[in-house]
């Protein structure tokens, strides 16, 4: 049976397939394996601006409740808030209901253990089977859970991204989209806070514009912003502002694997990178490889999502990794993805350096890369299938070992993901295609 759980939580078109009696049962099997035979264990459960969010907030805090387990509703903050706040509060697990940066018919869950990390996929799989088998108890009485407001949920953890990355930004002029996300109270007042101005777009939630040509996904509303205003860095988040992409004074993206090099370079420069390594995936640009060695930084490769690079950083007892998206983790702040915390240490780089992030990112040098997501009605079989291997063969033959075809299912969206890199970009363009062609004609 296919898991239920993707690389990302439990994600799906909300009311189809991720519909409120799958979110009561999530609650319930959830309660259940994540606080034991603990009385009355506590659930922070925050939500990005979807307005399928209500629904799924008020079913998934319904299964919680009916299994004896009490709610702190956060409301609509960051995921990285809800982890902090997890953890603050001395919760016994942690909820975020959001679909990321996908479009707003999509919504996910994904949970959170009491030390704020996302879950193993053994305690994912549990889960998965108690809410196939349900079962459960059902206390009644006073043993059924209460829901209460975590009051100053988004103060607490303001006041923790201010106290952990100390930086003064009254230099500093600021662009900022929020992607009309999770993040478009909280970034405007965290910037303001310390000084900063700004210019905010995409910071206006219908409910029904998450995402839509804005944000991470579509940068180029803030890359004008950045050079109408005149200002001195821009930052792009994404639906739930796990992640962020840059724009520098110039109007150019910094995307993750540049910022995972500034970021890594500043790190060891101080002694704060232990073991001199990062861990990045395999989505990675070259480039990045070549940056880092140049500093004396290993490089580690993980596998597509950050649960792959949390896992290799605890692995080798390191701090920092990331993707090429902007979900950088760095555990001396968070444990997990922080688009709010990111910008903060790439901001307190250019303040303590004095250079514009133009300079502090010509430190890497990209080799061309292209993406294509091609749409299909399914992800199984592809390693298998004769015509789409055949593809994929006759394009390394054609790099002659001066590029790479990296092809992957998407763990969040029905698409399949095909990569080239290498040094002829028109070579790249026409495999690309060719790949992505003959995959769209295999499994559609």
């Amino acid at each position: 049976m296919a898991s239920l759980f993707g690389t990302d939580g439990v994600r799906g078109v909300a009311n189809q397939k991720l519909t409120p009696e799958l979110a009561l049962a999530l609650g319930r099997a959830g309660a259940f394996v994540l606080t034991g035979a603990k009385k009355r264990p506590r659930f922070v459960v925050g939500r990005d601006t979807r307005i399928s969010g209500d629904m799924l907030e008020a079913a998934f805090i319904a299964g919680v409740l009916s299994a004896g387990g009490d709610v702190l509703t956060a409301g609509i903050l960051p995921t990285p808030a809800v982890a902090y706040l997890t953890r603050a509060v001395g919760a016994e697990a942690g909820v975020m209901i959001s679909a990321s940066h996908n479009p707003v018919p999509d919504n996910g869950i994904k949970f959170f253990s009491a030390q704020g990390y996302k879950l193993p996929a053994k305690i994912e799989q549990r889960i998965g089977e108690l809410e196939r088998n349900g079962g459960l108890p059902r206390p009644t009485g006073a043993g059924v859970g209460k829901r209460l407001p975590l009051e100053q949920g988004a103060q607490l953890y303001l006041h923790h991204l201010a106290q952990e990355v100390k930086v003064d930004l009254r230099p500093l002029t600021i662009a900022v989209d929020t992607a009309h996300g999770a993040a478009h109270k909280v970034a405007p007042a965290l910037l303001r806070s310390l000084g900063a101005r700004l210019t905010v777009i995409n910071s206006d939630p219908t409910g029904t514009n998450i995402n839509e040509n804005c944000g991470s996904t579509c940068p180029q509303g803030l890359q004008q912003a950045v050079l109408e205003t005149g200002a001195n860095i821009g930052f792009a988040f994404d639906g739930d502002a796990d992640r962020v992409l840059a724009v520098d004074e110039k109007g150019q993206p910094v995307d993750g694997d540049c910022i995972l090099a500034i970021l890594a370079l500043r790190l060891k420069e101080k002694g704060l990178l232990p073991g001199n390594g990062v861990v990045a995936t395999a989505m990675s640009n070259m480039g990045l490889e070549v940056a880092l060695k140049k500093q004396g930084i290993e490089l580690a490769s993980a596998q597509v999502g950050d649960r792959y690079v949390l896992e290799g950083l605890q692995q080798r007892g390191w701090v920092l990794g990331g993707e090429q998206s902007g979900h950088i983790i760095n555990l001396r702040y968070n444990t997990t993805g922080d688009g709010l915390s990111t910008a903060l240490q790439l901001l307190q780089a250019m303040v303590e350096t004095g250079l514009p992030l133009s300079q502090l990112a010509a430190v890497m040098k990209p080799l061309p890369q292209l993406l294509v997501n091609v749409p299909v009605s399914t992800k199984s079989g592809w390693q298998e299938n004769k015509a789409i291997q055949t593809a994929i063969l006759r394009a390394q033959q054609e790099f002659r070992g001066q590029g790479r075809i990296l092809i992957r299912p998407s763990g969040t969206e029905p698409v399949m993901r095909v990569m080239a890199e290498g040094e002829k970009e028109p070579l790249l363009q026409e495999w690309v295609h060719k790949i992505a062609a003959v995959i769209e004609e295999q499994l559609s």
